[in-house]
């Protein structure tokens, strides 16, 4: 069972209900264990983090970048989170807004490929 801070267990709650569209339309087609009957989560605590979706079997987190990730600071803060998530065995991909919004099945195709 992963460890997580519980005190972002409420938070996480939150940004479920408040997910972007570009969130919405990437769970659409890898909820329900649509890819190669892997099971992803959304908005999933794990340790410090709450990470956009995470498939356990797979030990994988996807990110969705938004604007606020192209300012300097956050970028440094991203490193900073990817190098901790990694550092105990997550493999970590990142897509923007843009990228899903624009090419879903493009993207969904790339997360079909990284599943094992």
């Amino acid at each position: 069972m992963l460890k997580y801070n519980f005190q972002l267990k409420q938070y996480s709650k939150n940004l479920r209900l408040e997910m972007t569209d570009a969130e919405r339309m990437l769970w659409q087609k890898i909820r329900r264990r649509q890819l190669k009957g892997y099971q992803f989560f959304r908005q999933k605590p794990i340790g410090k983090y709450i990470v956009d979706f995470y498939c356990p079997k797979a030990r994988l987190i996807i990110e969705v970048d938004g604007g606020q990730h192209y300012e300097e600071h956050n970028q440094i803060e991203d490193k900073k989170r990817e190098e901790e998530l990694g550092s105990i065995g997550f493999r970590i991909i990142r897509y923007t807004n843009l990228d899903i919004l624009k090419n879903l099945d493009n993207v969904v195709r790339d997360i079909f490929k990284i599943l094992p």
